[in-house]
């Protein structure tokens, strides 16, 4: 569904921020059960500092989802309606594009799935099974972005195979780029605990986390490549127009998130194995942290791209 016009800042800034915050807030729920919470049984200290930090950056994450959210319904109705954002609340614009479109329909569901997920953040640590229904809950208000793109738009069994990859697309950047806060902040608490059991700890973290790493690069780049087959339609609709262009550089941008995992799972995190008394230990957890922000800095341009490309025509549509 192409809403809003190329040029329009709003609605890019918009689609970008929401998929960054769901994706934080899926990341952490990813990352919590995926890593942290196998590696911290033994160290209730640090467990409870992660915890801590982690739901505070859950409900900011999710806050700026809803928010983030609401705004975009209300770009959507304004830019088919033609009205302000006074006009189209009063006239009843609004309910129109909520009841009368699937990208309404989507948004609803999606407002539902954030308020289970904002109950279970509240129960969690009350009720056992809090934190695996607001895990399932986050998942599913991630992959439910795939029916608000321009794999909703695609008709036939085409349709569903790209709904299907888009969602796996989104599940595996929010598991990845998401989950990267939750590494440095979990790195940033190791770095605090002595050599001996820190170092142990971080390379447990970083083998965990790699590997969900990897399994997500895998997901993407297979999930990708059904979707610019689908949205691109052929080689020279990469360099024909915007939209193939806009893509070129998300790969270069994912390119280089890819040197820097690189070099973290098979540089730094050996370090971490070496013996206590060599100082490179700490220093290889100060590189893992920093390189991790960066990934976290280009994910976020990823995101300010993928904001973008809702907004333009894919290029199938304009070459043949």
């Amino acid at each position: 569904m192409d809403f809003g016009a190329a040029d329009n800042g709003a609605m890019i800034a918009t689609r970008a921020v929401h998929f960054a915050a769901t994706a934080t807030v899926t990341g952490t729920l990813v990352f919590r059960a995926v890593v942290a919470n196998p590696v911290l049984r033994s160290r209730e200290a640090a467990a409870k500092t992660f915890r801590t930090q982690t739901q505070r950056v859950a409900w900011i994450s999710l806050a700026v989802a809803v928010i983030s959210g609401l705004t975009w319904v209300l770009l959507v109705t304004m830019s088919l309606s033609g009205e302000s954002v006074g006009e189209a609340v009063m006239s009843g614009a609004v309910r129109d594009v909520l009841n009368l479109t699937q990208f309404g329909l989507v948004s609803e569901i999606r407002a539902g799935l954030a308020i289970v997920l904002a109950a279970c953040l509240v129960a969690q640590g009350r009720f056992p099974l809090a934190e695996r229904i607001a895990l399932a809950t986050a998942l599913g208000l991630a992959a439910a972005i795939a029916w608000t793109g321009h794999a909703a738009s695609t008709p036939g069994v085409e349709g569903n195979l790209h709904l299907a990859a888009d969602a796996l697309h989104v599940l595996a950047a929010a598991a990845w780029i998401g989950g990267l806060v939750s590494l440095v902040l979990l790195l940033a608490v190791i770095s605090k605990i002595p050599p001996m059991p820190g170092a142990a700890l971080a390379q447990d973290v970083a083998q965990r986390f790699s590997t969900l790493g990897m399994l997500s690069v895998a997901i993407l780049v297979l999930s990708g490549t059904v979707n610019s087959w689908i949205l691109v339609g052929s080689f020279d609709g990469l360099f024909a127009d915007e939209y193939g262009r806009l893509l070129i550089l998300k790969l270069i941008i994912f390119a280089f998130m890819l040197a820097f995992a690189a070099v973290n799972r098979f540089w730094l995190t050996p370090r971490l194995a070496v013996s206590s008394a060599n100082t490179g230990q700490s220093e290889a957890l100060r590189q893992l942290t920093r390189n991790s922000a960066i990934e976290i800095a280009l994910g976020l341009a990823i995101f300010a791209v993928v904001g973008l490309l809702g907004t333009l025509h894919p290029a199938a549509h304009l070459v043949k």
